[in-house]
């Protein structure tokens, strides 16, 4: 079956139907859901019941870019500064270091077990060299476990931001396989200007986006996710077209956005939630569609052998290498070790060397295929296992409740006030973004005239309006107060 205008909203939405009610049972079971989503792809593909023909790799790398804006744009929103501050080290050494090591330890493996060239094994081992927060953490969600000390921020700041370095090193080796005159000298210009501009692109952006947000004037509140949207993709567009690495610069420009006060904060973070999800199904569907399992199937073995030797040899290498001057317990770097999931990032990276025509393109697409879906098979079947077997796990009641927990499921404070406010107050004629709040208090309601507001982050106080205020402690009520009554300057 061929995918025609006519039919691609009925087949479309069919199978994100299917895999919304499966991943339902798949988080019963434990069963990773980009698994189940990467299996039904390929169920409905051209090799399966199906029989849906889907071949344009250019097709589903741009579906995968765009896919891959929104998980990650996401997964910044939801990096809270104050939790990965302590570990900003560890996370940023792993998703750099670490990928880099990764690569270079499992490209040298290739090299040595296939007729591969030497360009042409680190390719493939910098396609494969990130990790997958979204399968790491459904499963630890669906299992009602949490993690001791800083390992889920560790884990969440290394798998959100290594990427873009794999990303880089995709794209660093496949000039070399390319152009293979060139020595690897020749590809460290492009690796600094890639990290260096997208660095700077993503706070300059978020900076500016914070500000745009706040300043411009929407009359509805739904066209605020659209307008945080537009400011992603001119992010990414942007610091990619002056030569940046677009993914870093969304990146950092999410966890800047994610931790500074804007208008329609709360709408903004579930509507984001909500398109991560789409977006991984639809990503992972695509990748499923595009890979013809008989074709897979001659590379099984070499398949098996590269993936485990990155599960047992080259993940771990490159994490104690990249922790060992760090102060750190066994039982952490042995788990971080081993929560080396490898998942769509790869798979889309591996469609580069399609489009570019090189010799062995279709054999790494296919490996790396199998590679990942063996590493959530083996790893992702195992993660909350291993946490107790280390001792590393804590009941799910245990875990700290963030700001993000806060504004996406309504969870209420240890406390409600009201505040009145009079004419000598300075918030009078402000707006609420510009008070400077404390992160753990929240406006919930306005009392105005004998009417009841829902306030936003451009509502503006008025004279006699009373204030409903949820917060943690009386000291926070204390701040708040501070806040309403005392010389205020706006933030910006």
């Amino acid at each position: 079956m061929n995918l025609t205008i006519d039919n691609i909203l009925l087949i479309g939405s069919l199978l994100l139907f299917i895999s919304i009610i499966l991943g339902k049972t798949s988080f019963k079971f434990g069963v990773p859901i980009l698994l189940l989503f990467l299996g039904i792809g390929m169920l409905f593909g051209s090799d399966g019941i199906g029989n849906i023909y889907f071949d344009d790799p250019q097709l589903a790398q741009f579906i995968g870019v765009v896919s891959l804006n929104f998980i990650l744009f996401s997964g910044g929103l939801d990096t809270s500064w104050t939790s990965v501050k302590p570990i900003l080290k560890e996370g940023l050494v792993l998703s750099t270091l670490g990928v880099l090591l990764t690569a270079m330890t499992l490209g040298s493996f290739v090299w040595f077990v296939t007729d591969f060239t030497i360009y042409e094994s680190m390719l493939l081992g910098s396609i494969v060299s990130s990790t997958d927060a979204a399968a790491v953490f459904s499963i630890l969600r669906s299992k009602s476990l949490a993690l001791k000390s800083n390992l889920r921020p560790t884990l969440e700041l290394e798998s959100g931001s290594n990427d873009p370095m794999a990303y880089v090193l995709t794209l660093a080796f496949l000039t070399l396989v390319i152009h293979q005159d060139q020595s690897i000298a020749s590809i460290i210009p492009l690796f600094l200007q890639q990290m260096i501009l997208g660095g700077v692109g993503g706070f300059v952006f978020g900076k500016a986006s914070k500000y745009i947000i706040n300043r411009i004037k929407l009359d509805f509140e739904g066209l605020y996710p659209v307008l945080v949207i537009t400011l992603m993709f001119i992010t990414f567009s942007a610091t990619d077209f002056v030569g940046g690495n677009g993914f870093l610069a969304i990146y950092i420009c999410a966890v800047y956005l994610g931790n500074q006060d804007f208008i329609h904060k709360k709408a903004v973070y579930k509507f984001y939630d909500g398109m991560a999800w789409l977006m991984q199904i639809v990503l992972f569907l695509t990748l499923g569609l595009l890979v013809f399992p008989t074709e897979i199937v001659p590379y099984m073995g070499i398949g098996l052998l590269i993936s485990l030797f990155l599960i047992v040899v080259a993940r771990p290498v490159s994490v104690f290498l990249s922790l060992m001057f760090f102060k750190m317990k066994l039982k952490r770097r042995i788990y971080i070790s081993w929560v080396g999931l490898r998942g769509a990032a790869p798979i889309v990276f591996a469609t580069y060397p399609l489009l570019a025509g090189i010799d062995k393109a279709n054999m790494i697409f296919n490996i790396v295929f199998f590679i990942s879906v063996t590493s959530i098979l083996i790893q992702g079947t195992t993660l909350s296992v291993v946490a107790k077997w280390l001792n590393l796990a804590l009941p799910e009641t245990a875990k700290k409740i963030t700001e993000v927990d806060q504004l996406t499921l309504n969870l209420p404070k240890s406390s409600l006030k009201e505040i009145e406010i009079l004419p000598d107050f300075n918030a009078v004629n402000k707006r609420i973004v510009d008070l400077g709040l404390p992160k753990s208090i929240f406006i919930i309601m306005i009392k105005r005239n004998e009417q009841y507001i829902r306030p936003g982050g451009s509502t503006i106080i008025e004279v006699n309006d009373i204030l409903m205020v949820l917060a943690d402690t009386p000291k926070d009520f204390i701040k708040m107060n501070d806040r309403l009554t005392e010389k205020i300057i706006p933030i910006h």
